[in-house]
């Protein structure tokens, strides 16, 4: 019988969705846990072979003569693989013990539209086939009643919210910023106006929904800026980035650490679409999420609520092997997904995806993403039949 710290220490190299594994090696389905999933979604494609990088590799630097980054500034990983120099918190992650890196993650038949790939990451489906909801919206409204918590779900930025947090019933909520997630109107004035009935006595459909809605948006109001005010910044013992990624990062420890008992956070960091010009615009933005992340590991860490926070990273798809004429990389398929936290199993999973292999000129997934959300789903306590498939989950977590 292998034991679980025997277990803990191995890591295996799985295909998709093809192997069976004992489930002890997982945790359980279904437990009842308070662990909180924060999504970081890097919208564009971001290019996995220049953020995990082969720097031994001959064929790396044939076809990336202008973008291939110089052996001596690559933040080395196992002698073959290495970060980008603008990881520094993300390497300082990994050698902490923090940071599991999921090499080739994709999905068969790869579509290289930013909407199509997306849709198909945030529903786990095709287009041909219902999408009607996201897998976290599926999953809060499958193991979440109403009455055990009334925000589950809280998105936070400027752009549209996620699809992967629709679902039939919404529980999920999207603000820029908690400054202004404020409802200006007086909020006596509403609630006298939407417990009105109808002259007759009788009552009123529209206002019951009225009442019922604007209720919720008052007590969820109330409700994060309470949390807000508990937990300020004054108490606060890690220094952010003053950048846009890391300001909502640090919100979202401010509010793990407060009596809210939302379960999952989803923070985006857009710009990675680099068809020209790629080098400088892709060393800012793997800057930005390397510093954000690591503040905000830091944060929850020394708040006492690290080994129940999990940071996933994805990007819809990753970029072609060869660098274009404009010094920049198409559409590919295949990527690295990163879990930061002190609950993940940490270092390389699986094996880098071959450069001589290709398909379509883009290197091959090894890992459906798919496995890897059904192993969130499990260490959530979720079950994972809302992916739209028998995925067996990788061993991700301790």
């Amino acid at each position: 019988m292998m034991t679980r710290s025997a277990a803990s220490g191995t890591i295996l190299s799985l295909g998709t969705g093809t192997a069976s594994i004992p489930s002890f090696l997982f945790g359980r389905e279904d437990v009842p846990s308070d662990n909180v999933l924060v999504v970081i979604q890097l919208s564009g494609g971001n290019d996995g072979l220049n953020t995990v990088i082969p720097y031994k590799h001959p064929i790396y630097r044939k076809n990336r003569p202008s973008l291939a980054v110089a052996n001596d500034q690559i933040l080395d990983l196992d002698g073959d693989l290495g970060l980008h120099p603008a990881t520094r918190e993300m390497r300082e992650l990994f050698e902490n013990q923090k940071l599991s890196i999921i090499q080739g993650v994709g999905y068969p038949n790869p579509n290289r539209s930013h909407f199509e790939s997306m849709d198909i990451w945030h529903t786990c489906r095709r287009k041909d086939v219902e999408r009607s909801e996201g897998w976290i919206g599926a999953s809060v409204n499958q193991h979440l009643t109403r009455s055990d918590n009334g925000t589950p779900i809280l998105h936070l930025g400027s752009e549209k919210q996620p699809l992967a947090l629709t679902a039939k019933n919404p529980r999920s909520i999207s603000i820029r910023s908690l400054e202004q997630f404020k409802l200006r109107a007086n909020q006596e004035e509403i609630s006298s106006v939407v417990q009105t009935t109808r002259p007759d006595g009788g009552s009123n459909d529209l206002l019951g929904f009225l009442q019922s809605s604007t209720s919720a948006a008052l007590k969820t109001s109330e409700q994060l800026l309470r949390s807000a005010q508990n937990t300020t910044k004054e108490n606060d013992g890690v220094t952010y980035p003053q950048h846009r990624l890391a300001q909502k990062l640090q919100t979202v420890a401010r509010l793990i650490d407060s009596p809210l008992k939302t379960r999952v956070y989803y923070v985006a960091l857009d710009g990675f679409d680099t068809h020209a010009q790629q080098a400088d615009a892709h060393q800012s933005l793997l800057g930005q999420l390397s510093s954000a992340i690591g503040a905000f590991i830091n944060d929850v860490d020394q708040r006492g609520q690290g080994s129940r926070v999990t940071a996933m990273v994805f990007s819809e798809f990753g970029r072609r092997l060869a660098e274009n004429a404009s010094k920049g990389t198409d559409h590919g398929a295949a990527g690295p997904m990163f879990l930061a936290g002190s609950s993940v199993i940490p270092g390389l999973i699986g094996k880098h995806p071959s450069l001589t292999d290709l398909q379509q000129g883009d290197v091959k997934h090894a890992f459906d993403f798919r496995q890897v959300y059904a192993s969130v789903l499990m260490w959530m306590g979720w079950r994972s039949d809302i992916l739209g498939g028998n995925y067996k989950p990788l061993q991700l977590f301790t």
